[in-house]
């Protein structure tokens, strides 16, 4: 067809464990549609489009790309934090060179907060300069910190629902871990990811919605001074002979050498030491009322991309934010964001809507107040409510070869380049 052209997905940020699903929503059901013709992946997201590394996911075969649905993480098309700047004008000039080269009509971007940032702005440039791209984003992020705080532009986002689950059974295995050994160690502090924002530490709660449990949780949110944290263990102590903390990685209690990466946001995992270490060292140093020591859990990455506690909701609702992106793309409906949206009523359903591009582009939900229980280090029954239906009731089933993960493998079939060779501005030494 004449009018046929093509797509460029890509990714940012963090992964997630769902992440690929999304992908694969969008391109399963962009193939439906004749005048949506090659589709192409950023490799490693706009850097690969900036770079014109341009992987061709029409010529996969059909059963990698179903093989998306259980693979985690980024390793399929890549992703990247890089930011488009205003003053980066070359950078902007050479996406439009690399659309226009390869005839792109289509670009969806998948990713969080700064990730809607960057679809807005290269759909806004599209527009301007005369191009007919429709531009989407794709929501993704475990921090499940896109939108606002009532809740109206997106619910929850894809990822956050399988790092809830992961949280959950952790807690659980963690207390076995802490019950069994706790003459010698009696207190087990856990690190949870979300930078400064709650809503993964708080997930701890789902592991033990009765309260019957020693649990502490510390959200970002609700400042605390070290003293007083570990008076509220010791007591604890006291009481149970035991302690389960968990904190955010996030929470102010000490410098922690701090790395950033290029949207200016703190590599927590990258910084020189870690909240929980801060903990247990000061917990040992003034001593505990009980036999033992306190030590420390940091799972780092793990809660990521692990695709065992994924949540059978989480993936489901993946698939369909991605292929609701494709479908507003195939109907020339640029410059939203597909969406999910809650439905009122006692039994939990969705929908998939969209937004405008502008009101999510470097939004940053933080955790509501009123959900953060009175003593400050628990999280109350209406988050619960909230968080419950998130992470499912099943498991996943990933496919295994010779007692391996049978995870997608896509082959390096790349498009021809046909510009000359660039180095992204902020890559590039002064």
């Amino acid at each position: 067809m004449a009018n046929t052209k093509n797509m460029i997905v890509a990714q940012s940020g963090g992964p997630s464990p769902v992440i690929n699903n999304s992908l694969r929503g969008l391109v399963e059901t962009a193939r439906e549609f004749s005048h949506i013709g090659t589709i192409y992946a950023g490799w490693h997201g706009i850097e690969g489009v900036l770079k014109e590394e341009l992987l061709n996911l029409s010529e996969q075969d059909p059963e990698e790309i179903a093989l998306l649905r259980t693979t985690p993480a980024a390793g399929s098309i890549g992703t990247c934090r890089y930011k488009l700047r205003e003053h980066q004008t070359e950078d902007f000039e050479r996406i439009i060179d690399v659309f226009r080269a390869h005839n792109i009509g289509y670009f969806c971007y998948i990713g969080g907060n700064d990730s809607m940032d960057t679809a807005n702005k290269v759909a806004r440039l599209a527009q301007e300069r005369g191009l007919d791209v429709v531009g989407i984003g794709v929501p993704k992020t475990i921090d499940n910190d896109v939108g606002d705080s009532q809740f109206q532009l997106i619910d929850h986002t894809p990822g956050y629902g399988s790092t809830a689950r992961y949280w959950s059974h952790m807690v659980q295995l963690a207390n076995e871990e802490n019950a069994g050994s706790c003459p010698a160690d009696p207190v087990l502090v856990l690190q949870a990811m979300g930078r400064r924002i709650g809503f993964i530490p708080a997930a701890a709660r789902l592991a033990d919605p009765e309260r019957e449990l020693p649990l502490q949780i510390y959200l970002a949110e609700r400042p605390v001074t070290i003293d007083q944290l570990c008076d509220n263990v010791n007591d604890q102590l006291r009481r149970d002979g035991r302690c389960i903390v968990v904190v955010s990685e996030g929470l102010k209690l000490g410098d922690i050498g701090e790395s950033k990466d290029a949207f200016g946001h703190t590599q927590f995992s990258a910084s020189k030491t870690t909240v929980a270490q801060i903990v247990i060292n000061a917990l040992n140093e003034r001593g505990l009322p009980v036999k033992g020591a306190a030590r420390a859990n940091v799972p780092g990455t793990d809660q990521r991309h692990n695709i065992v506690y994924a949540s059978t909701v989480d993936l489901e609702e993946a698939y369909q934010v991605g292929r609701k992106a494709a479908l507003l793309a195939a109907e020339g409906e640029s410059g939203y964001m597909a969406t999910i949206l809650r439905n009122e009523g006692p039994t939990y359903s969705v929908r998939y809507d969209k937004v405008p591009l502008p009101e999510v582009a470097n939004s940053e939900r933080a955790f509501p107040e009123s959900w953060i229980a009175p003593n400050g280090i628990d999280v109350t029954d209406d988050f619960l409510a909230y968080a419950k239906p998130l992470v499912g009731n099943d498991w996943v089933s990933v496919p295994l070869v010779d007692g391996r993960l049978r995870l997608a493998r896509l082959r390096p079939i790349f498009a021809d380049q046909k510009l000359p060779k660039y180095v992204p501005q902020a890559d590039r030494k002064s």
